[in-house]
């Protein structure tokens, strides 16, 4: 169903070759950092575009352990990771198989677990695949990645052969908190790995820190090699995989159909953040941040701008918690054309961002009453999401046009 805001008498605007708005944002709740301001124009609260589109809801699969990101494999299938620690394969029936062995031990307490998953770009061929998790270690963990090539059986399951760590975040620490994490392999075949800043004061200075690979993107090859042109390639002191600094928790990150990396970033109490992460540059955290703590203090010297950082396409205050990302270029929902869809925590809905000249032109928000945790393009152009609710685990959630 797609529903015109004209009908209740909202004012509209018009551009050449953007999307009609209407005026009023879909965020009209007051922000938590009373007097910021955006730095740029249209940095926050977009309008909602005129017509505002109402997928029709169905449910894949039900009662499932709480999950943390799927993949379409090339039959249409869906390689699922559950945070526990499990990794297993839905059928388009919503059919769950049976645990794929060989999945590496995770630390699965607070915010860790196994994350991320993403194909390699041959997968058709190689059948390799990579994930994300925390790792425990001695001293604490981190967030690591590992390649390995799934082995499918007959029975909808199979097993991981050949598992190898390419990448660990370091240093370790012990926290439960702030692990990222995203991989998002560009068209060139470079893997983007996101990570947190592990959360405590202590620790998350060093996201400023070129030598740590706290509150990082790093840009790697499929052996967890520096690319060649990496910013920091021959830097003293430097990590060679830095991609870009200055970040807090990044658990979104797409490609668009220009070959760019884009991430939502978790801000602290307001302050959520949308980037197009470029190399070498620096992103502020901690000294550069919109929000407050959750204690209501500001953050550092509770500056929003300041000279050799970048700032936010856009921001959310009050946030979004941002989990899951996905560039659209399907053909069901043409309206949502060369938009991000945002999976929402807190928001408890698909966060709609329509792009304009790589700035957000307008925001909507399809609500499903439950946290949500990643989103993917299906195969026929339909939106699957991955849903939870505190205690109850997890639902696979299909999104199609209305008829």
């Amino acid at each position: 169903m797609i529903r015109s805001l004209l009908a209740f008498g909202i004012v509209l605007t018009f551009a050449p070759g953007l999307p009609a708005l209407a005026q009023t944002p879909v965020e009209s709740r007051p922000p938590n950092a009373v007097g910021q301001q955006p730095q740029l124009p249209d940095q926050t609260r977009a309008p909602l575009p005129a017509v505002v589109t109402e997928p029709q809801l169905s449910v894949i699969a039900r009662e499932l352990p709480q999950l943390w990101a799927l993949e379409f494999l090339p039959d249409g299938a869906m390689l699922v990771t559950a945070k526990e620690g499990r990794l297993f394969i839905v059928n388009g029936e919503g059919i769950v198989g049976p645990d794929i062995g060989g999945v590496p031990q995770v630390d699965a307490a607070g915010q860790g677990g196994l994350l991320d998953v993403a194909l390699a770009p041959d997968f058709e061929t190689s059948n390799q695949v990579f994930f994300s998790y925390a790792e425990p270690r001695e001293g604490g963990n981190g967030t690591s990645v590992a390649r390995a090539t799934l082995v499918r059986d007959s029975n909808g399951g199979g097993h991981l052969e050949g598992l190898e760590v390419i990448f660990r975040q370091m240093p370790s620490y012990a926290s439960t908190s702030h692990f990222g994490s995203r991989l998002a392999f560009s068209p060139d075949g470079a893997l983007f790995i996101t990570v947190g800043e592990r959360y405590d004061a202590s620790v998350r200075v060093e996201a400023q820190d070129v030598g740590s690979g706290i509150g990082k993107v790093f840009r790697v090859d499929r052996n967890g090699a520096a690319i060649a042109d990496n910013p920091f390639v021959g830097t003293a002191d430097a990590l060679p995989e830095v991609w870009s600094l200055g970040h807090r928790n990044m658990q979104s990150a797409a490609i668009d159909s220009q070959g760019r990396l884009w991430t939502v970033e978790h801000g602290p109490r307001g302050g959520d953040e949308l980037n197009m992460p470029e190399a070498g540059k620096n992103y502020g955290w901690p000294e550069v941040t919109y929000g407050i703590d959750y204690s209501g203090d500001p953050i550092g010297e509770g500056i929003t701008a300041q000279t050799g950082t970048e700032q936010p396409v856009y921001y959310w205050d009050p946030v979004i918690a941002p989990s899951g990302m996905a560039y659209y270029e399907g053909t069901m929902f043409p309206e949502w054309s060369g938009a991000f869809l945002v999976g929402g925590l807190v928001a408890q809905s698909v966060v709609v961002l329509h792009m304009g000249n790589d700035r957000v032109v307008a925001e909507e928000r399809v609500p499903l009453g439950a946290r949500v945790r990643d989103v993917k393009v299906a195969p026929d152009g339909s939106i699957v999401v991955i849903t939870e609710r505190r205690g109850q685990g997890s639902e696979i959630v299909r999104l199609t046009a209305t008829p």
